[in-house]
């Protein structure tokens, strides 16, 4: 049986959500969808292949859309599999368009030409980067507070060795979203908290908060959850609801927080 596959084929490569939210917080779910489109096939992988975190961020979407819900947040998704092109990678990424992912080769990945390369670019990466330049560009000329958070999730074992996080916060050295939410979050409950763990900067990982908020001095964080935490509806619930919380004690709920999008 194929993998349910939500993406382009249903919202488009890119949906905004509650695109005139009040919160100051603008979500963003670079790795929401495990679609790929029809002529891209399933890039010569197993069907079962695309149901793994190789090709997407299993439980994240559910995740960033409660959160936006609970604050009256923006939410930015791309539509797009990771496999057919990364999001949250620059152009000049040698995992851009991934030969291989953890260890699974990607038939459809190799040997593409330039062409090839610039399609993958024109149908996901360009148009969610040029959705948030535009959104996060209006706030500003609107005059509106403008915090990113992406959410993410992560693999409970990779490459053989165990994760012990139940989530983590990737920062660089702007600490104003990070530090108090790590700090809240470690005072929440009996879990483990990852500080620029399982990734870092370092890992590459912070594009997309680099390019719209980094180089705008604005404050942003990258929220990563071990994917078994938000596996079915009962976790994303837990987890979108510990987070809303935190964020609302930090002053980024909004206005109309908690009403139906």
């Amino acid at each position: 049986m194929a993998p349910a596959r939500a993406g382009a084929g249903e919202k488009g490569v890119v949906r905004v959500t509650n695109r005139a939210g009040s919160s100051p917080i603008v979500l963003v779910c670079d790795h929401a969808s495990n679609w790929l489109p029809p002529a891209y096939g399933s890039l010569g992988l197993p069907d079962t292949d695309l149901l793994r975190h190789i090709a997407w961020d299993p439980g994240a979407l559910p995740v960033a859309l409660a959160l936006a819900d609970q604050l009256d947040a923006t939410l930015v998704e791309a539509g797009v599999s990771r496999l057919a092109i990364d999001c949250n990678r620059p152009l000049d990424a040698p995992d851009l368009i991934p030969p291989i992912s953890e260890t699974t080769l990607i038939p459809g990945n190799a040997g593409l030409s330039e062409a090839d390369r610039a399609e993958r670019v024109a149908l996901s990466w360009q148009p969610f980067h040029e959705t948030i330049e535009e959104l996060v560009e209006d706030r500003i000329a609107a005059g509106r507070d403008t915090c990113l958070v992406s959410v993410h999730s992560f693999t409970p074992v990779y490459k053989g060795v165990d994760r012990p996080w139940e989530i983590g916060i990737v920062h660089d050295d702007d600490e104003r979203v990070s530090a108090p939410l790590i700090e809240a979050l470690k005072a929440a409950g009996s879990f483990t908290v990852g500080d620029n763990q399982p990734y870092s900067p370092d890992d590459r990982v912070y594009f997309t908060l680099e390019r719209h908020a980094r180089t705008r001095g604005l404050p942003c964080a990258m929220i990563e959850i071990r994917n078994d935490e938000i596996a079915d509806p009962e976790g994303q619930r837990l987890w979108a609801g510990r987070l809303s919380g935190i964020f609302a004690t930090m002053g980024y709920e909004g206005k109309r927080a908690g009403a139906s999008l």
